[in-house]
């Protein structure tokens, strides 16, 4: 064991997808449904977007981990079993996208118990990765992933590799799997005038370099490489080019292991 993995690995890389299709729209603003413009971008995602990323990963040699609210898991359930049945995760991001910081304790409980009964039933297999919607906990977040099993959760930025976070409450563990906003496709990509996201719009050349010089610290480092995509955004076809562009660039590095994230919280936590 040379550095922080086990065995020669220097760097893990995980790829997740936050398949938020109409959801993160509709939870903003509920009369966003009345803009067909902008939901059909929404809709793409998990429609048109996902089954090119399936591809692309298939091509590559790489799992990853979807992240998928349960709002979009309903509508679209062949597409969920289809992630699941390639080999790749299946996580919860809540059920309508609602930021549990929003959320009364009790509601939030619920929607965690929304969204594992809807992924559970469609995979036949129990959510154990969660990724909070907007990033960003409450207060009884952790004591409630803890309370419902999860092993993971990957909504937090206090470091570039996995670490132990303790639920207040309980004084359980749960690995989290941190993410940053400099390795998120949304702050780049975002673009819906009606929803007054005017964001910079960044051709890919410019994303590829940001992305490709944040693996290389990290794997200088021996961290963990923890991109964030969504469907509607990263899965237009000149991004999906550079997102190849990316893995290939990523696998001439010696002893990188691509990972799901459940796997790499497994491995973090010895079990």
């Amino acid at each position: 064991m040379a550095g922080i993995w086990p065995g020669d690995i220097q760097c893990v890389a995980m790829l997740g997808f936050d398949v938020d299709g109409v959801s993160s729209w509709l939870n903003r603003d509920p009369s966003y449904k009345d803009h067909p413009s902008l939901m059909s971008m929404a809709e793409y995602g998990p429609s048109v977007a996902t089954p090119r990323i399936l591809d692309l990963l298939d091509g590559q040699g790489v799992k990853a981990s979807f992240y998928v609210p349960g709002y979009v898991a309903e509508n679209h359930q062949d597409l969920v079993r289809e992630i699941a049945a390639r080999g790749h995760e299946v996580a919860h991001h809540g059920y309508m996208h609602e930021p549990p910081s929003t959320l009364s304790r009790e509601r939030e409980d619920e929607v965690l118990r929304q969204g594992l009964d809807i992924l559970g039933g469609i995979t036949g297999e129990r959510p154990l990765g969660y990724r909070s919607p907007s990033w960003e906990l409450s207060e009884h977040s952790l004591d409630l992933l803890t309370s419902h099993g999860f092993v993971y959760d990957s909504s937090l930025m206090g470091d570039d590799a996995p670490y132990m976070e303790t639920a207040p409450g309980s004084g359980q563990s749960i690995v989290e799997i941190p993410i940053h906003w400099l390795l998120d496709d949304a702050p780049n990509f975002v673009y819906a005038p009606v929803a007054n996201r005017l964001g910079p719009m960044r051709n890919p050349d410019e994303v590829y370099a940001s992305w490709a010089a944040e693996f290389e610290g990290l794997y200088r480092y021996g961290r963990a490489y923890t991109l964030t995509m969504h469907p509607q955004y990263i899965g237009r076809p000149g991004r999906l080019l550079m997102l190849e562009r990316l893995i290939s660039y990523i696998k001439t590095f010696p002893n990188v292991e691509f990972m799901r994230a459940i796997d790499a919280a497994r491995l973090w936590a010895g079990n």
